[in-house]
């Protein structure tokens, strides 16, 4: 089958892998120009395509990947003044890989079907790394003969790919539900760090009886690097993206009605450091702050 045109939006961290394994298995490629963008020589190199605005990415592509920060650059990319919808091909596919809030994204799907286009949110996990290496966990809401149909595409830049549901904003809502899990995870071990350290525990003893205990998993893995070492950078994910993804979170579980105490927490403790202005720093830096605080 001839590969499809694909155009991305949001070459990032993130994008940047998932744009750089799309052109080198054979899919063409074209991306948006943009100051946010990680550098692109190797995208030029693979014959990628710069696009100055997104009305001429739209034109030439046939399917869209969206991997920008959340919902409101989703809904100003594509519905905002010069949005790809307005210059959307009939039949286009519209990837959102980003992290937005479901309700949002079952408007803007609805959206791009009047436009004429198709809609599937694909939300990633796992981390730049995986992301380069094409190992990322996609969580997929589509309708079965949509999610068939990107599954070569997805699988380019994807080690797993889950569907979530057949609806719009299925994707969504399990990456909320993800994040919350990892993201409070490292909160909480964060925490218990900043409380042994001054209790006098050396953190390679906590961090070896949590290995080994109950303790044990991603989270730990990820943070331990900066537990033992100062090294931050197995987790590239500064402090206002968790709480951003926190904020989503809670939004989701008020409006499910659903239990979210420990989730309000999480986000209190998020987004007094992002207001001291600790924003830009990577997630596992938590300990530093919490040691400091009290």
């Amino acid at each position: 089958m001839t590969k499809q045109k694909v155009g991305i939006v949001g070459v990032g961290l993130m994008g940047h892998g998932i744009a750089l394994n799309i052109a080198r298995k054979g899919w063409p490629l074209g991306y948006l120009d943009h100051p946010g963008n990680q550098p692109t020589d190797d995208l030029d190199a693979l014959g990628a395509t710069r696009h100055a605005d997104r009305a001429s990415l739209a034109g030439a592509s046939e399917v869209i990947v969206l991997c920008v920060t959340g919902t409101p650059q989703v809904e100003d990319v594509l519905l905002g003044d010069g949005g790809l919808l307005a210059s959307l091909k009939p039949g286009t596919v519209v990837i959102d890989c980003s992290t937005a809030i479901p309700a949002s994204t079952a408007a803007v799907a609805a959206a791009v079907t009047r436009a004429g286009g198709r809609f599937l949110d694909a939300p990633m996990t796992r981390t730049p790394k995986e992301a380069a290496e094409g190992r990322l966990n996609l969580l997929v809401g589509a309708e079965p003969a949509l999610f068939a149909a990107v599954q070569p595409l997805l699988s380019a830049f994807a080690e797993n790919i889950f569907h979530a549901g057949p609806e719009a904003g299925a994707g969504h809502t399990l990456k909320l539900l993800h994040n919350f899990v990892s993201l409070g995870s490292v909160a909480l071990i964060a925490e218990a760090a900043a409380a042994a350290g001054r209790a006098g525990i050396a953190p390679e003893i906590l961090v070896d009886v949590l290995r080994k205990g109950g303790g044990h998993g991603a989270a730990l893995d990820r943070l331990s690097p900066y537990l033992l070492s100062g090294d931050s950078s197995p987790m590239r994910f500064s402090i206002a993206n968790a709480r951003k993804d926190l904020s989503y979170y809670v939004a989701m579980a008020e409006g499910l009605g659903a239990e979210r105490a420990v989730a309000e927490g999480v986000f209190s403790d998020l987004d007094r450091l992002v207001a001291a202005g600790h924003g830009g720093d990577h997630l596992p830096l938590l300990v530093k702050h919490f040691a400091a605080e009290g």
